[in-house]
């Protein structure tokens, strides 16, 4: 174990072994902005854009369980699109956590679009125990609507049989469903056609992305002007709550302790006192860091820019890299940077201003800014918060979570 691992190494990494590329064109995909940047002359590696390399993979592997302190590691695999970088690659991954894994537990998790999904992967992730998230949006027509192919074909049914595929070969998976302009008042519909297709554990994400024309900085940092116009695309401010509370009322009514939504389950353990589950709703920022394929390693995922880059895992030790003072400085701006208005909140605590990214609304006489989703969150934590005491009471008791249903059966 390196001397620089030996630190407080609590940090997750996401790969993205095929860069920016992928094989669908997603309207609302903020990551495909990062073809200029990763295959710009200033990039530092002329491969940036094709996928990593067998020798920076195995380095990347070793290092990576060499600086984690626990017995439990998470590789954890994105995009752009991850099968792109092909079944062989990821057969070099498992070769590699066997060599280098030292009797830890690895895990591998997987986010992908599915579109390759096929007999072969499935047989793949079955036999090496890969959960795999896939990102749908639940309708057919909220997913063909910007879910489209290079071609500008429909995708849903292409993923609902890879779905199907997974099933048949006992994969586990969870799904991801961005929230936009076209599905917040479709929280209902849409959280029941999720159950519909198999899944028992749901991600919720809204988009927020501001037009690429309201960016002003020339320095390398995210910094949108103050009159930043959003994506047409992107969820209204107080969509996401609607959305979310909508599925809330679905799933308290049946599905607690079978279902779970990833938001409710982190909430939960906030109320319980525990350390929330997501980076939205932790009091710091950084402890889930990016490495691209040409081995860059960046602050966060929706911080790939070079202003946010820490360094590069063949130059410097990986646990140095996310340890480091800039990295440190990243996360503690997530709290040190709240408005009055945020610090004044009685919901403070359960977000933290939420995701520093989504801070672009200037409030007169405020120096920092406020975050767009804020009158969602409100109405979110507002709205769950009856229910989430009774379940705390519950846990409390020695009961579980799930016995508020028939509790608040009776109250209807």
């Amino acid at each position: 174990m390196t001397k620089a691992s030996t630190r407080d190494t609590r940090f997750h990494m996401m790969a993205k072994p095929a860069s920016y590329r992928c094989n669908l064109k997603c309207d609302y995909c903020f990551y495909l902005e990062k073809e200029d940047m990763m295959s710009s002359p200033s990039a530092n590696d002329e491969s940036a854009s094709h996928n990593m390399s067998d020798r920076l993979l195995r380095k990347y592997v070793r290092d990576y369980i060499a600086s984690q302190d626990s017995e439990d590691i998470d590789f954890a695999w994105q995009g752009g699109e991850p099968t792109l970088a092909g079944i062989e690659f990821y057969k070099k991954v498992v070769e590699y956590q066997k060599l280098y894994g030292k009797g830890k537990r690895i895990t591998n998790s997987f986010q992908t679009n599915a579109i390759a999904i096929n007999k072969q992967w499935a047989e793949f992730f079955a036999t090496n125990n890969f959960l795999i998230g896939v990102s749908i949006d639940g309708l057919a027509e909220v997913h063909d609507t910007y879910r489209i192919s290079v071609n500008g074909r429909p995708t849903f049914e292409r993923v609902k049989k890879a779905i199907d595929i997974l099933k048949e070969h006992q994969v586990e998976f969870n799904t991801l469903t961005v929230v936009n302009d076209q599905n917040w008042n479709r929280g209902k519909e849409i959280y029941h056609a999720l159950k519909a297709l198999g899944s028992v554990h749901l991600q919720f994400i809204p988009i927020v992305e501001v037009d690429a024309s309201c960016q002003q900085s020339t320095t390398g940092h995210y910094s949108p002007r103050s009159d930043a116009t959003l994506t047409s695309f992107s969820v209204p401010s107080h969509g996401y709550g609607q959305f979310m509370t909508d599925v809330f009322n679905e799933w308290v009514k049946h599905d607690v302790g079978t279902i779970f939504v990833r938001m409710f389950d982190s909430l939960l353990a906030t109320w319980m006192g525990y350390p929330a589950s997501i980076c939205v709703q932790s009091k710091e920022c950084g402890q889930a860091l990016v490495i691209e394929s040409n081995g860059d390693l960046y602050s966060c995922d929706h911080y790939v820019y070079p202003a946010n880059k820490l360094g590069n895992i063949e130059q410097t030790d990986i646990a140095k890299l996310a340890t480091s003072k800039q990295q440190k400085r990243f996360g503690a701006a997530k709290h040190a940077r709240l408005t009055q208005k945020c610090q004044q909140c009685d919901f403070q605590a359960l977000c933290y201003g939420g995701c520093p990214k989504h801070r672009i609304l200037p409030i007169e006489g405020e120096k920092h800014k406020q975050n767009y989703l804020c009158e969602s969150y409100a109405q979110i934590f507002n709205h769950t918060a009856p229910v989430m005491h009774l379940m705390v009471q519950e846990i409390q008791r020695g009961g579980t979570a799930a016995n508020v249903m028939p509790i608040l059966a009776g109250y209807r």
